[in-house]
This record gives structure tokens, sequence and C-alpha cells, in this order.
């Protein structure tokens, strides 16, 4: 989350875009950044399975992470265009790079959907889909002159665990995963040369930085993360 915030600075400052591919080792629960998480998340339960957890600086509502390959855009707005152009425009590459892997992927319709439960729960309009469930789910956030929107795409495993540790339990349905719509497995390497490719030169491929400026550092702080 450090290195996504870093990168949005860099567009906000140089002008510059960046792509960005990643995974998560250990898996790991994010929250929106503006998520009740202490009203509505079981914080023992959570400790008591030991899950990771961080808070997102984008909004929408609780991700798993494991299995999937997460993307981060960040840009300059002016490149982009307005917040709904920018999400279709976004999600619109990402799309082409998974229809060359043979998935039918497509927009979807519905208005934005930020109540309680996981994100994969039900889709917000513009995010990608594949017969009506969820493959893609992203958020955006915009600061200054740039853009950063980041986002899951599924490619195996379920959301489950989030309906585990809610407050009450419940289940979480309506997402999909690549390996249940190719009924094949897929890599995380897969998808990532599909979206590059997908992307042309439409952005830069971001190194990864290091060291991070001391302006991220609230990211690892549980003052942060259960701030709501």
């Amino acid at each position: 989350m450090a290195l996504d915030q870093w990168l949005l600075e860099q567009a906000d400052q140089t002008g510059a875009a960046f792509l960005r591919l990643y995974r998560w080792d250990p898996p790991c629960l994010s929250l929106g950044r503006n998520e009740p998480a202490a009203r509505r998340y079981d914080r023992t339960a959570i400790e008591r399975l030991g899950l990771d957890v961080v808070r997102r600086p984008t909004g929408g509502r609780a991700v798993w992470h494991e299995g999937e390959v997460t993307y981060a855009v960040a840009a300059p707005i002016a490149a982009f265009g307005s917040l709904r152009e920018s999400y279709r425009r976004i999600h619109e590459r990402l799309a082409d790079g998974l229809r060359a892997l043979g998935v039918a992927a497509a927009l979807a319709s519905a208005g934005p959907s930020d109540g309680p439960g996981a994100c994969f729960a039900t889709p917000a309009g513009g995010e990608i889909v594949v017969g009506g469930r969820k493959l893609v789910g992203s958020a955006q956030l915009r600061q200054r002159t740039a853009l950063l929107q980041h986002g899951s795409i599924l490619l195996e495993g379920s959301q489950e665990i989030i309906g585990a540790i809610s407050r009450p339990p419940s289940a979480v349905s309506g997402g999909t995963t690549l390996a249940a719509v190719l009924g094949r497995p897929v890599s995380f390497d897969e998808v990532a040369e599909a979206v590059v490719r997908a992307w042309g030169d439409a952005v830069t491929s971001a190194p990864f930085y290091r060291p991070l400026p001391p302006s991220t550092a609230f990211f690892s702080d549980p003052a942060w993360t259960w701030r709501r």
C-alpha cells in the first residue's frame, strides 16, 4: 500500500504514469480507506486466525488477497479523464488482456456499491464481470493532479474468509475467478503478461522502489488500520 501511495505521489509530482502488478505474501485482508472496520469486522477473530490486515489508501470494501493478480495504475488525471471515464478506460485495458486469455470479460452496468460486506459480493458500475459475476474489484483515489486505481484480478479461491470475520458472520458470494471461468489453473505470470501486452505503451512499468519515504510509514501503523 505504501508503494502504491508513493507511485501516486510520483505521478502527481512528475506527470509520469505507472503500471504495477504484484501479489501478496503472506495472504492479507485489506480494508477500504473509509470502511467502519472496527464495527464491521471482528478484530478478535482476525487475530485468532492470524490474519494480516492493512487499510488501503483507496475506498471500497474488504478484499481477501490470495490467489490473485493485484494491479495498480498511478497516472496524471489529465491522461484518463473524469472519475467515471478513467474507471472505464482502465478497466477496458484490463479486460482486453483478459479477453486475450479467452475470458468473456465485460464491464458491469450496475451503479456503485459500497455497503457492508466483501468487495466481490456485488459489482459496481464499470467493474469487470463475467456472466454478471465480478472478476476484478477496483477502487480509485484522486490526489491533486493524479489518480491511483488499484484492484484485484482473482485467479482462484474465494472471499469467504471475509464472511467468517464479519459482524455478524455471513456467506460471501457473487464473485468468480479465472480458474472457474476458464476451467483450468491460471498463473500470475500468464495474467501479468497478458495485461502488459494489452496496455502497450500507455504507462511505464514501475521498478520496485526502496526505501520508501517517511510519508508512507503510516500504512504499517495499527492506528491507521483500525482508525474507524
